[in-house]
């Protein structure tokens, strides 16, 4: 075990050098934020996924896409990517958007259109309920939003324990997941294969001890956050669309953004025929499109 934990520790330490900082840090609350900001204009705020860093829309091609009508700020969110995740703090996602709130305010965003893919659509939706007035609009991309049964959060209590968690995340964690990356590839893209542009996404960033442990609190923080989280959406009241892959492999469409969808007055549907989870990749022009039809409803 202490021979794998080495390992996985220098492996961890190359993808980091491999892979260094592409946007600047800030200071919030002792937590040092790694973000990336593109072009000018209207600010248009991302958050990424479980799991995924700011790459992830990089490589997607929509943050350049963006830049060009958009100030576009990205974060990689506590324990992804640059972002540490400091113990002490149990990193839900309504815990993740105060933090944003505070970094928003810091970087003189008051007000912005907010996109969340998957978990990052959990703290969009966390910011407009607790700080209404720091969002004009809402983009929700492929999220959960009620409580159902779950066999990767019941998988992942463990990995999200304090000490036994560490211990998994040092030692079998980064083995299984290299093990397991193609099956999460098929499950995340499927229908469809991963684009070729995927694979500017680092792999092994991914794999590291650390964020494979923030990953598996995520997935734990999961249903019992949906569960709180749902009492709350019909305090939403900005315009807000919701886009999601109508053959997403892992998340239920009808069962979360149809139903959120009837739950958000002032929201619109839109189901992306053929397309799966990550449909920023894989149909980036359509997530695109939801992001100008939410601007365009809120007039600047």
């Amino acid at each position: 075990m202490a021979g794998t934990a080495i390992i996985n520790r220098r492996r961890a330490q190359k993808a980091q050098r491999d892979n260094p900082p592409q946007g600047r840090f800030i200071d919030v609350g002792g937590v040092q934020l790694h973000y990336l900001e593109r072009g000018s204009g209207r600010p248009l705020v991302l958050f990424h996924g479980n799991g995924s860093m700011i790459q992830d829309f990089l490589s997607s091609g929509l943050i350049d896409r963006a830049a060009e009508n958009y100030r576009v700020i990205v974060f990689d969110r506590p324990g992804f990517g640059h972002s540490p995740r400091p113990r002490g703090v149990v990193w839900t996602a309504e815990a993740q958007a105060d933090l944003f709130k505070a970094a928003l305010d810091q970087l003189g965003v008051h007000r912005a259109i907010v996109l969340g893919h998957s978990w990052g659509a959990s703290v969009a939706v966390a910011l407009a309920v607790r700080h209404p007035l720091s969002v004009e609009a809402l983009v929700l991309a492929s999220g959960y939003y009620f409580p159902t049964a779950r066999r990767d959060g019941a998988a992942s209590l463990l990995p999200a324990m304090p000490g036994l968690g560490d211990i998994i995340s040092y030692t079998a964690s980064p083995i299984v997941g290299r093990l397991m990356w193609p099956v999460m590839l098929k499950t995340l893209f499927g229908p469809r294969s991963a684009p070729r542009k995927f694979a500017g996404f680092p792999k092994e960033m991914a794999l590291r001890p650390k964020q494979m442990r923030a990953s598996a609190a995520e997935a734990a923080l999961m249903v019992p956050g949906a569960f709180s989280a749902a009492k709350t959406y019909r305090e939403v009241e900005i315009p807000t669309v919701i886009i999601s892959g109508d053959e997403d492999r892992l998340i239920d469409i009808d069962e979360q953004s149809a139903r959120l969808h009837a739950e958000i007055k002032q929201s619109k549907l839109h189901r992306i025929a053929g397309m799966g989870h990550m449909i920023h990749q894989s149909a980036m022009p359509d997530v695109m499109a939801a992001i100008d039809e939410a601007a365009a409803q809120t007039p600047h």
